[in-house]
């Protein structure tokens, strides 16, 4: 069941301050982001995290591994996981709790990564959300997992 109206973005197309509140979550309920991985985007992430490992930054290392050339970071891709929760469902204000991550296939420059989000189970005494989480590159899965996330009350 996808929702119609997007709260994480006002009229203005400017993005809002607040999400979904707990009370207006439902199961079912999902969200997309979708990113084209860049080269830039891998040199910009190995620089910010210090993660220099050639195999996703050195064509002729990346060749000789059983991946047959560079891939992505793994964590870059599933930080926009983070991405769909944060700014689409339950979108600001949610914070992430926790995460489960199974990295299934690689991701290369030039694919365009879609990363889901869909609620689960709610736990309206913690306002504790767990979402089924996935990120795909056309019909593969690269990567599946979980997260837990409290979300805000109604003000």
């Amino acid at each position: 069941m996808n929702n119609p109206s997007d709260p994480a973005v006002d009229a203005d197309g400017i993005g809002a301050l607040h999400g979904y509140a707990f009370e207006d979550l439902r199961e079912g309920m999902t969200a997309d982001y979708s990113k084209t991985i860049t080269e830039a985007d891998i040199v910009h992430y190995a620089d910010i995290t210090g993660d220099v490992n050639p195999a996703h930054l050195n064509d002729a290392y990346a060749a000789a591994t059983m991946f047959k050339g560079r891939i992505a970071h793994g964590m870059l891709t599933a930080g926009l996981i983070s991405t769909a929760i944060g700014t689409k469902l339950p979108g600001p204000g949610a914070i992430y709790v926790g995460q489960t991550l199974r990295f299934k296939a690689p991701v290369r420059i030039g694919d365009e990564v879609v990363a889901r989000v869909t609620v689960g189970k709610l736990n309206a005494g913690r306002r504790f959300v767990e979402l089924k989480t996935t990120c795909s590159v056309g019909e593969t899965t690269v990567i599946d997992g979980e997260a837990t996330v409290m979300v805000p009350a109604r003000d």
